[in-house]
């Protein structure tokens, strides 16, 4: 019934809970926030869960900082599937270093602020590799450039905002 060091929430709707990357127990659990409830339930356990998104069919996407990947469940099942990453910690196409934080747009393509690689990555629907959106082009303050990026989020335009830790600023490109 304790959370430590929780670093991402979302509400689910359908079940009035919310559901919380609870990074220092390695879990993902759901927290009904109806008065009176004293307990959460563990939906996703042995996790480094940094980051979390769900998409209008309530799929739930969660990165994964000690595998360095963003992996799909469908809630209520233990099993998942690899959307991003997957292939050891890096800076390739295939690679992420610490996925921090997701959106996942009505395309289901899937945003992750890859915070070591200084970049924004795009992993449309089934691909094997994602595509820089934003940064990659070192640690630093130019215009083309982040440093450590944090929160992102893309509107219904499809404009990238992010939030660039080191550099005390957000960005945004279109």
């Amino acid at each position: 019934n304790q959370l430590t060091l929780p670093t991402d929430v979302l509400i689910d709707k359908e079940t009035d809970s919310l559901i919380i990357c609870d990074y220092g127990n390695r879990r993902v659990v759901r927290w009904s926030y109806r008065t009176g409830t004293t307990q959460g339930e563990v939906i996703i356990d042995n996790i480094d869960c940094w980051g979390l998104a769900m998409d209008e069919q309530r799929n739930l996407y969660v990165s994964d900082t000690g595998t360095h990947e963003v992996r799909r469940y469908q809630l209520g099942e233990k099993n998942y599937t690899l959307v991003a990453g997957g292939n050891e910690r890096g800076n390739g196409l295939t690679q992420l270093n610490y996925p921090y934080y997701l959106v996942v747009d009505r395309d289901h393509s899937v945003y992750v602020s890859d915070n070591n690689n200084h970049r924004v990555m795009k992993w449309n629907k089934g691909a094997k590799e994602g595509i820089v959106v934003a940064g990659g082009k070192g640690e630093s303050n130019a215009l083309t450039q982040l440093y450590y990026p944090q929160g992102i989020f893309v509107d219904t335009l499809g404009t990238l905002y992010v939030a660039d830790e080191r550099n005390h600023r957000v960005m945004r490109w279109t």
